[in-house]
């Protein structure tokens, strides 16, 4: 079972996580797709994390061995890249190294719930973190993806998130307009953002790459989920409020603000209306 969520965030509490990563220098191990592998690990390293793409059978239960925490990306799912998921999982589970896992595209096509129901099978997730449509399919709830997209409403998305923490033991990150962070006995809404956001192929990537990061130098689970969703989604402010003209220079301004997001930036927000229990 995960630990409770915070009740409130305050922005000592956000310095503290960021200067976590930055004494620990965690190991990250991705295991993602090829389309926002270059995205995933500049922002890991970004964030004081360091990346490794560790992703064929055999390197990648090895490699495993030496990380802090460990991201399992579906975005695609060649059968090589599905055994060293399982392979690195295994590792992880004999050394008690947190694991994270993006759904991406579950509910799509059959291939990738065969996938991801066969790694909830398996694997004793951390973290797992999806868009609405996402966190609703795995949950077993009506959902709409198209492609790797979530489409339709979702009122209900607290409730689904609820459940599939509790079916999983897992803290349970969905993805939306505002992002909610659940566990079985509760959830949270957090306001932080910028609709550039969506106009980037990857940021959904990138935002489980920025939990796995919190995670390896966070122990506790929903606190490194709450906190690291929230410092991407205030990045994604910061970097709108910078000269761009469209969604290729927000792309870099982006890296650039999550680069400089550093405990003194941290420590100079006002985090109190940004967090609301929902449960």
């Amino acid at each position: 079972m995960s630990n409770p969520l915070p009740d409130g965030i305050t922005d000592d509490e956000l310095a503290d996580s960021l200067r976590a990563i930055g004494r620990g220098s965690p190991l990250v191990q991705h295991l993602t797709n090829e389309v926002t592998m270059n995205d995933v690990a500049n922002l890991t390293l970004h964030w004081d994390a360091l990346p490794v793409m560790a992703d064929s059978p055999g390197d990648a239960g090895e490699m495993a061995a030496g990380a802090a925490a460990i991201l399992l990306n579906t975005g695609q799912v060649p059968e090589g890249k599905v055994e060293a998921m399982h392979e690195a999982a295994e590792t992880a589970a004999e050394r008690d190294i947190p694991v994270v896992l993006d759904p991406v595209g579950v509910g799509a096509t059959p291939t990738r719930e065969a996938v991801a129901e066969a790694l909830l099978e398996d694997v004793d997730f951390s973290i797992i973190k999806g868009n609405y449509g996402e966190i609703s399919a795995l949950a077993g709830v009506e959902a709409e993806v198209k492609g790797v997209e979530s489409v339709g409403e979702y009122d209900e998305i607290e409730d689904a998130a609820r459940s599939l923490a509790a079916s999983t033991g897992a803290t349970v990150v969905a993805s939306g307009v505002e992002d909610v962070v659940a566990t079985g006995d509760g959830a949270v809404r957090l306001s932080a953002g910028h609709e550039r956001l969506s106009e980037v192929v990857g940021t959904g990537c990138m935002l489980g790459a920025t939990l796995a990061a919190f995670r390896g130098a966070v122990d506790d689970a929903p606190t490194a989920a709450v906190h690291g969703a929230l410092a991407f989604g205030i990045a994604g402010e910061r970097a709108a409020e910078m000269p761009h003209e469209g969604p290729a220079s927000f792309r870099t301004n982006f890296h650039d603000a999550v680069a400089g997001f550093d405990p003194e930036t941290a420590t100079e927000l006002d985090l109190e209306e940004r967090l609301e229990r929902v449960d």
